[in-house]
Order: C-alpha cells, then structure tokens, then sequence
C-alpha cells in the first residue's frame, strides 16, 4: 500500500481528491491538514466521510510524523504557499504532487511576473515535471516533484496539442473559456458570492490570468516556436465543469474529418480523452464529477473550431493528481478514476 498525506484537505480539491483516495486500492491516507482553528476529525468536517475516513484532520504541518508515515505527499494548497512546504517534504526523498503553480513555471520570473511574489524554492524548478499525463507519461514516471497543472490549462493545452504538432494551423490561439465558480476555490469574496453569480455571466482578467503562462509555456514546447494566445476566461452560475471555445486558424484547407482524424491518431489509446465525431460538440454534463476531457471539432472556413470540456476540480486538479500519482507509482493508470 502506499501511504499518502493531504495537505489543503478541506478546499474543493482536497475534498475531491479525498473522494478518489477513499475508493483507491493500493492508497492509504495516512495524514491530513487544513486551515482550521482546531484539529478534528475529517468526518465532522465532512459527515458523508463517516464510516468512511475516522482521521483526524490537523491544524499544523507536523514534518516529522507526515515524512515518517507517507510515501507521497499531495500539497492542495493555494499559489505562493507550496513552495514554502514542498523543499522539506522534497529533501526527505518523498515524492510530492502541487496543486499549485509554484513549480509549474519553469521560468522564475515569470512566475515573479504573473504572481507577484519571489519564488523561494527556485533549485527545485529543473526537476519538476508539468503533469499533463498524455503528454508528458515519460517524465512523470520518473519524477519526485509533480506539478499538477491549472484547470484552465488541461482544458486547452489537450484540445490544441495535436493540431499545433501538426503543424496545420497558425501559431495564433484565440481561447473563450467559461468556468463554474469552484474554480476560485473556498475563497471568500464579494465576486463569488450566491447573489452576485446567480443570474450573470461575466469575463474576469482578460489578458491577465494567471494561468497564461503555462498554457503559452506547455504549448511553445509542442509548436517548439513562440505561438500567440488570447485568452478569455468567464465566470458563469454553476459550481463545477470548464468549457473551453479554442479557435484555430488553418493554414490549408482540410475537412472536419481529416481534423477528427488527426485528434484521434495523436491520442490513440488515451483512456481519459474522448474525441466527438465531426461535427458533434460536448457538453460539461456530460464529463461532471469524472477524469474525461471530451473534445469536439469543426471547420468553419479557414477556423478550426474546436470545444473541450472537463470538471475543473476532477481532470482540472484532483482526478488528475491521482492519474498522476498512478503513473508516478507505477499503478494502472485508471485506477480509482473509473467507476
């Protein structure tokens, strides 16, 4: 069995990722953190955890007991924060997956850019591995620092992938991508509040989201050249799932078909990405509370029009996590993420 601690296990994630772990076989949790003002148990935080999970949720990082007790360490923590964790963790050789971009940059300054503050664990950021699984397999596999990527991301890094490889479309990405309010995570704030995303539907950070640069970064290394993007993220009244409108211009004309073709070709055997047939377009229903990214595509004139969806808080970070942590372990790579 592996043992396995959960530091953040009360955010969206976490508790996500508590569902998937409750249900692995060859996981034991072992230890679990959170910000609260007492220790308790996990089930009186949660009460659908009773009978399933009797541990005791603390309040502080206790180093010694965790390292002694976990194979793995999943970090479920806001930006800025891992990164002030994650080095001990590291130097007691165990091997560490981050929900958060602190090691998903491998450019400090421009993690100083986007984020705003200096990065304090810079030796470690060679090492990571950008988590992406059907991209990145090889690497996963032999890494001890897993940078699980951002929600927004997954959803267009996977679509884009195969048609930037191709070389069939311009280095120019137009991305509308429209996410449900979880993806801010329990965070207290007016924006976020019932009455004010009930009944609305908004762009936010409109050229300024922080996930910019990995998308660019992750998809730069796929193009290997500098590709443009634009990206527009929406906040819309519903609690989980991302739908993700990624426009394409072609370089020659092609059918839908032949576009289809080419999506397949590159994921041929992935268990986790579905592509639609021509012409049909998924919708987030129909990948809510799974680890599936369906993708549809169209050609409309010289756009290739192509539409993804996941659950931002399952492929989007704590489903992936635990596809990661399969790899990484050398698991089934389903395990625990099919029911």
């Amino acid at each position: 069995m592996l043992k396995v601690s959960v530091i953040g296990a009360t955010g969206y994630a976490g508790e996500e990722l508590l569902k998937i772990l409750i249900r692995h076989p060859q996981a034991e949790i072992t230890n679990l953190v959170a910000k609260i003002e007492r220790s308790c148990p996990i089930n009186k935080i949660f009460p659908w955890m009773t009978t399933l999970l009797e541990l005791e949720c603390k309040n502080k990082i206790e180093v010694e007991d965790i390292a002694k007790t976990s194979d793995l360490i999943f970090l479920a923590l806001p930006h800025r924060v891992s990164m002030e964790i994650a080095p001990t963790f590291l130097n007691l050789e165990k091997k560490v997956i981050d929900f958060s971009a602190d090691y998903r940059l491998k450019d400090p300054i421009e993690y100083e850019k986007w984020y705003e503050v200096k990065h304090k664990s810079k030796e470690f950021l060679k090492d990571s591995v950008y988590g992406l699984c059907e991209l990145k397999r090889e690497e996963i596999k032999k890494t001890m620092l897993l940078a699980n990527p951002g929600c927004y991301p997954t959803g267009i890094i996977l679509p884009c992938a195969p048609f930037l490889k191709s070389g069939l479309v311009e280095p120019e990405l137009i991305v509308d991508a429209k996410s449900g309010t979880s993806g801010a995570g329990r965070t207290v704030s007016i924006n976020l509040l019932f009455s004010e995303v009930n009944e609305n539907f908004k762009a936010y950070k409109v050229g300024t989201h922080q996930h910019t640069p990995e998308i660019v970064q992750e998809l730069e290394e796929i193009y290997q050249d500098k590709i443009g993007l634009t990206f527009v993220p929406h906040l819309v009244p519903m609690s989980r799932g991302i739908l993700s409108t990624i426009y394409l211009k072609l370089k020659k004309n092609i059918s839908v078909f032949e576009a289809v073709d080419i999506a397949r070709k590159f994921y041929p055997d992935e268990p986790f990405i579905r592509i639609k047939e021509a012409d049909e377009f998924p919708q987030i229903k129909d990948v809510a509370y799974s680890n599936f990214c369906d993708i549809g595509i169209k050609v409309a004139g010289k756009w290739l029009v192509v539409v993804s969806v996941i659950d931002n808080l399952v492929k989007g970070a704590a489903g992936q996590a635990v596809q990661n942590m399969n790899i990484m372990c050398g698991f089934k790579e389903t395990m625990a993420l099919l029911k």
